[in-house]
Order: C-alpha cells, then structure tokens, then sequence
C-alpha cells in the first residue's frame, strides 16, 4: 500500500485512489482560506487544491494541464490538482500559500 506524506503526516492509501479523497478523508486541510469552502470540489475547475507531489502519480489530463496554465498558476510550477491525481506508489506532498496554493512559501511540507 503506498504511503503519502503531508506535513508531519504519513498515511497509507491504496493504489490508484484519488490523492484529494483520501487526504480529507483522512482530516488534512488541503484547502487554504475560504478554499475549504470555495472550491469545485473535485471537478478539476478550481484550482484550489494545487500542491507539489514528489514520487509516482497518474500523468496530467488536459482539463489539469489547461487550470495549471491559466493565473494565478504557472505551469513552471510543477503543481499538481489533488483532485486530479491518482496514487500510484509511495509520495510527498507539499501545499504552498495562497488561495489556489499558487505561492512561494510551503505552508505545510
């Protein structure tokens, strides 16, 4: 069973599940601000749940590709749309500042 990393955190998951389910599913805040209630809840449209993944994961659909390359975000970013992103070994996971977790400071790593 992979593992994924968040902060101080470390939880198993099974292969292949959605990495924004089983993080709420779990109690991590993935949102920052009023995204926890503002947001596309898993439909890939917000932008909201961005955050830097290091390790194995499903490649990018074009409805992510496209949100990561419209502001705030920047595509040189290398984020990744939780919502979007399916587990598929061991990962880390880092969420950065800003409403669609677009910033330069990790707010949790």
């Amino acid at each position: 069973m992979p593992t994924i990393t968040f902060g101080s955190q470390t939880i198993t998951c099974n292969q292949g599940d959605n990495l924004r389910k089983v993080l709420l599913a779990n109690k991590i805040n993935l949102y920052n601000g009023n995204a926890t209630t503002i947001n596309c809840h898993g439909l890939g449209t917000c932008g909201t749940c961005a955050v830097e993944i290091t390790g194995p994961v499903s490649a990018q659909s074009w409805k992510e590709k496209t949100r990561l390359s419209l502001p705030p975000h920047n595509p040189d970013k290398q984020r990744r749309l939780a919502c979007q992103v399916s587990v598929e070994g061991d990962i880390a996971v880092k969420k950065y500042d800003g409403f669609w977790g677009q910033g330069d400071t990790v707010v949790s790593a």
